[in-house]
C-alpha cells in the first residue's frame, strides 16, 4: 500500500525532473494519487524503447509513467 504523503511527492518532484531532464522522450513531470498516497507521474511524448531508464521509486515515493503525447498550448476561441 502508498502510503507517501503529498509532501514527500514534492520533495521528489525536482530531484526526478533533475534525472531525467535530458530524455528525449520527457512531456512533462508532476505529481499523482496512487492508492491512497502519493507519487511523481512522467510524461512521455512516446514510448521510450526498450530501456526505459526511470526509476519505479526515489526515496521511496513510487514514480508512474504514461505516454500522453506531445503537449501544446490550448487556446481559447
Amino acid at each position: 500500500m502508498n502510503s507517501t504523503t503529498l509532501s514527500q511527492a514534492r520533495a521528489a518532484k525536482p530531484r526526478v525532473h533533475e534525472l531525467l531532464r535530458a530524455m528525449p522522450q520527457l512531456a512533462g513531470v508532476g505529481i499523482t494519487r496512487v492508492g491512497k498516497g502519493y507519487a511523481v507521474k512522467v510524461n512521455l511524448t512516446e514510448p521510450p524503447g526498450d530501456d526505459l531508464g526511470v526509476p519505479t521509486e526515489l526515496d521511496g515515493v513510487p514514480i508512474r509513467v504514461e505516454v500522453v503525447g506531445y503537449v501544446t498550448k490550448r487556446t481559447v476561441s
